[in-house]
């Protein structure tokens, strides 16, 4: 790496580099705050194409303006990367409803992305509440079979970082249904992965694993306060019925693709340095803040270097990645082909933790690696960003295996994250046009340093 004492003699004044840094990246904050494309992205994406599973018209459709979109910054390249992804489409909506004594009392639910259906009469049982997926062995085959399983588990709200709550509870909602119909359960109902309390159920992939399609069993989020009444009236009626509909359908595998424009390095072209987000989203709502904040920001990120004349030593290289949310076939296909082609990647950074207030990085990289990247925290200092600690870096980079390749994401503040995550809310204006800027001013400063000093 390249030291900061040295100076630059720029006219008839010195300027040290790191002088110089802090005036670049004032200049990118200035752009991005008032010379920005990202909102307006968004908006469009939002609002005029919606919500984008995978292997649907909207996915296409969002392809199709992003790379149009690239296009017209003035980049060495822009071109789409063939990828073949799962195709499952929701159908009518859910409804669901609990019976005690004759009285129905309806409960917001909505089918687990990649769960089977229950068949046009719908289906009921009585529930069994457990907290955990360790809980079925106990109870096992005797008090599971032809049950609901309602899987209560909550988000820890005692961790301050809501992705750790998260990650918490995500395992049965995954596993759950794989799990209860090995012990003769007929469905599965999980509770919403959400801190707040409201009534809005929150989608998200499951799967099946090795079970025989004869085994598959209906799986459903239902809203937290659902589940909360739900909890509440079994320990009164241990013995009531709970009723839900869903008409989903897996079909085959479509194509699709993933998004890619890049700047050629002018010093090291081979070298390659990416920035993404995932172009798909869940078809509850519009995919604003899970991803479209974080695709808008990467296509943002070549913007504000074309908009500078900055010409990188690396190639920049943004990816839209198709698939993250129901199988990342978009991230391990990029990665295939990237080690197929022998590119070198020396940094991949994903952006895919909501549109919020950036407060830093994480990263997955050796401590000598992160200790030399910390250094730049007083660059960052003007602009409030001082996270720069380990961790998970984004899903779609993930697979990326260049040797000594250091992944990041972006760190927001994701407290009201979980609020908007895979629910009917996540919609345009739960973003901050400017907290959507900043985000993309701190990952393009990060890049810029990146690209000036590497990452040995």
């Amino acid at each position: 790496m390249r030291k900061f004492a040295y100076f630059l003699v720029l006219g008839s004044c010195a300027m040290t580099a790191q002088e110089q840094d802090a005036q670049q990246l004032k200049n990118i904050y200035n752009e991005a705050l008032t010379q920005s494309k990202c909102y307006a992205w968004l908006d469009h994406l939002c609002n005029k194409i919606g919500g984008r599973l995978s292997g649907s018209a909207n996915a296409q459709k969002a392809v199709d303006y992003t790379k149009a979109q690239l296009e017209t910054l003035g980049l060495d390249r822009v071109y789409l990367q063939e990828v073949m992804v799962p195709h499952w489409v929701r159908g009518e909506k859910e409804a669901a409803y609990f019976e005690v004594n004759g009285k129905k009392t309806s409960v917001p639910v909505c089918a687990l992305g990649g769960s089977i259906a229950t068949g046009k009469n719908g289906l009921a049982a009585e529930v069994i509440e457990v907290h955990g997926l360790n809980e079925l062995e106990s109870l096992g085959t005797e008090k599971l079979k032809g049950k609901i399983v309602f899987y209560n588990r909550p988000m820890d709200p005692a961790l301050i970082d809501p992705m750790n709550a998260y990650r918490g509870a995500a395992d049965q909602r995954g596993a759950g249904a794989r799990e209860a119909a090995k012990y003769g359960a007929v469905g599965v109902i999980v509770r919403s992965m959400n801190l707040r309390l409201d009534d809005f159920p929150h989608t998200g992939n499951m799967g099946y694993g090795k079970l025989a399609e004869s085994e598959f069993i209906p799986a459903a989020a239902i809203s937290t306060n659902g589940a909360d009444l739900l909890s509440q009236s079994l320990k009164a009626n241990p013995k009531l019925k709970f009723w839900f509909k869903q008409s989903c359908k897996k079909y085959d595998d479509v194509l699709s693709y993933n998004v890619i424009g890049e700047i050629k390095g002018s010093e090291q072209p081979e070298t390659i340095i990416v920035v993404g987000g995932h172009l798909d989203s869940w078809d509850l709502a519009d995919g604003a803040q899970d991803d479209g904040a974080g695709v808008v920001q990467s296509m943002e990120v070549l913007h504000l270097l074309k908009a500078l004349h900055y010409k990188p030593k690396h190639t920049i290289r943004a990816v839209l990645f198709m698939n993250e949310e129901n199988g990342v076939r978009g991230g391990d296909k990029y990665a295939a082909l990237a080690q197929q082609n022998n590119e070198t990647h020396v940094f991949a950074l994903e952006s895919d933790s909501g549109g919020f207030t950036p407060r830093g990085f994480t990263f997955e990289a050796d401590d000598a690696a992160l200790e030399r990247i910390s250094r730049w925290k007083p660059l960052f200092a003007p602009y409030f960003i001082h996270l720069f600690e380990k961790g998970h870096s984004g899903t779609d980079v993930e697979p990326i295996q260049s040797p000594n390749v250091i992944k990041a994401g972006l760190k927001p503040d994701t407290q009201r994250y979980f609020d908007y995550h895979h629910a009917a809310t996540d919609t345009f204006d739960a973003v901050d046009k400017r907290e959507l800027e900043l985000g993309a001013a701190a990952i393009t400063s990060l890049i810029y340093l990146i690209d000036q000093y590497g990452t040995n």
